[in-house]
């Protein structure tokens, strides 16, 4: 049942090293393939500050500005970043509604659609005091965040009991998701509804010399970053983003992490698909569209 999709996630971390980026989040508005296509509602970058600091550029795509605003270029410094295309199945086209979310100094963007949110405020608790939105994944990762302190302050633990919690008790079509720290990050697909890859660049890429200068195929987000000529990264994307034959997939259930020093584990944390898969046919017209 797995769709292929233009870009919806997009993570990088360079981690430790504080790299200078150029994002664009929408390509230009005389392209001809916007024809063919569901235009996006919303657009959205997290960086982090020298200090550790969140910080988050982003915008519903309500109005022209809004489409003049996710069009120009972004040019930012971190050693993580997060960048998302949102097509709304829950929640107005509002800023609050937008990704990436931010929860006790963690940025985190999700791909796909829960059911049942009132079961799932239920779970999430008192933490819906973190949540400011109308959406699933904003609860969802309020979910992980309680999970995260429930486990002593890791994250990955926090992300894999969550997860196997939805997988287990809610209608499930797709949580594939990016989470970051200043340091560190964090990417699950779940299940095998949408792809996730990552590629672990060396510097200069498989050449050895080259600046990062990436493209998903669909024109939606692109990253170009000339100090990755001389540093590694890890980049996670929805797609592949370039030509480089490094680029895998991760497995259904599979997270991965990269951590402060870019080494990178992959472990399957749910082996089993949900207990109520959705289908497209499953969804409203609305969130059925968002997840063609």
């Amino acid at each position: 049942m797995r769709r292929v999709a233009m870009c919806r996630l997009f993570g990088l971390s360079a981690a430790p090293t504080r790299v200078h980026a150029t994002f664009w989040l929408l390509e230009a508005p005389d392209s001809l393939a916007r024809q063919s296509r569901r235009e996006p509602d919303g657009t959205g970058l997290g960086t982090f500050t020298a200090e550790g600091e969140p910080e988050v550029d982003k915008r519903p795509l309500a109005a022209y500005e809004d489409r003049a605003f996710a069009e120009e270029a972004k040019q930012c410094k971190s050693s993580t970043f997060i960048a998302h295309i949102r097509y709304a199945s829950t929640g107005a086209l509002e800023p609050r509604n937008t990704h990436p979310f931010q929860q006790q100094g963690r940025l985190f963007a999700h791909d796909g659609v829960i059911g049942d949110l009132p079961a799932l405020e239920d779970e999430v608790g008192d933490y819906r005091t973190l949540v400011a939105g109308d959406t699933d994944s904003e609860r969802f990762f309020a979910l992980i965040t309680k999970h995260i302190n429930a486990n002593g302050g890791a994250v990955g633990a926090g992300i894999a009991a969550a997860t196997r919690w939805v997988a287990d008790s809610l209608p499930v079509y797709a949580l594939n998701l990016v989470l970051a720290t200043q340091t560190e990050m964090w990417a699950l697909r779940y299940p095998d509804t949408h792809g996730l890859c990552v590629l672990e660049r060396a510097a200069g890429g498989p050449h050895r010399d080259r600046y990062l200068n990436q493209a998903s195929a669909a024109g939606r987000i692109r990253a170009r970053s000339g100090q990755l000529a001389e540093t590694p990264a890890v980049v996670v994307a929805s797609e592949r983003m370039d030509e480089d034959l490094g680029w895998r997939e991760l497995r259904p259930g599979e997270l991965l992490h990269a951590d402060g020093a870019l080494a990178v584990t992959r472990e399957l944390v749910v082996d089993h698909p949900p207990r109520q898969q959705l289908t497209l046919t499953d969804l409203d017209a609305h969130a059925a569209a968002s997840q063609a």
